[in-house]
């Protein structure tokens, strides 16, 4: 019997590791030699374990699927299955560069069809034509980070859009943001240091590391202290700052 490949999985949901740990338990060719929670972690045990396959969440907190991928470099990464929720932007950018994917939720059967297909490409890798597909990829998703139209978050049991002039304030929240838009309130799974990447600088302003608020929906400016301030927003929040970007709110108020 061949070698079994070695498999290193990187989600930041426990459950979804999980899962992969026992379809991979299950499946006789396949070893897992590495689990992450978080893409710095991802990048650091790649380079020291060299995995054969990777299956990589494209969301994660500290560093995305794609930013690992331009971290550890395109020709030093190993075969890869990335991962992903419902984003129909990601699934037609691993189609277009006939890389693999599995979108959550995915069963037995389609993760070993994913498998069967990454081995293919491996030898693909071999070629140089991965890398190159890699390649595309980070400048798909490097042309997304540029002020999207919209944000597809969870409500309920449905997906729903939101778009940026929507958004009153966003707010910390773990390794989700909310996005507070009225009297409804959005998660959405990313650091509050990616959305003020994400999210157009001439609308919206960090205040603190923990708010970003939509500057068409401040209303009032108050000083709170010698440094701080409270912002009022359209439908009534109050946002406090903090003083590392009091300079921000002044220049504000100078407008």
């Amino acid at each position: 019997m061949s070698r079994p490949l070695d498999v290193l999985i990187a989600d930041d949901e426990p459950l979804a590791r999980e899962k992969l740990r026992d379809l991979i338990a299950d499946d006789p060719s396949l070893r897992l030699v590495a689990e992450c929670a978080n893409g710095r972690e991802a990048v650091e045990a790649i380079r020291a374990a060299r995995p054969g396959l990777v299956i990589l969440d494209v969301q994660m907190p500290e560093l995305d699927g794609f930013g690992v991928v331009a971290e550890v470099g395109v020709d030093a990464m190993p075969t890869t299955i990335f991962v992903t929720a419902f984003d129909q932007y990601a699934l037609r950018a691993f189609e277009a560069q006939a890389l693999d994917y599995l979108l959550k939720p995915y069963d037995a059967d389609r993760f070993a069809a994913a498998v069967a297909r990454a081995r293919r490409l491996a030898a693909l890798q071999e070629g140089g034509t991965v890398p190159e597909r890699l390649v595309a990829l980070l400048e798909e998703a490097a042309a997304r980070e540029q002020y999207p139209p919209r944000f597809m978050v969870k409500e309920g049991v449905r997906y729903v859009f939101v778009r940026p002039d929507e958004i009153d304030w966003v707010e910390a929240a773990r390794n989700y943001v909310t996005l507070h838009s009225g009297k409804r309130a959005f998660l959405l799974r990313e650091t509050m240091d990616r959305m003020e990447r994400l999210l157009d600088p001439r609308r919206f302003l960090r205040v603190r590391r923990s708010a970003i608020v939509n500057l068409e929906r401040v209303r009032a400016v108050e000083p709170w202290s010698a440094t701080e301030y409270v912002i009022t927003l359209a439908e009534g929040a109050r946002v406090t700052s903090a003083r590392r970007y009091r300079h921000r709110i002044r220049a504000l108020m100078l407008r």
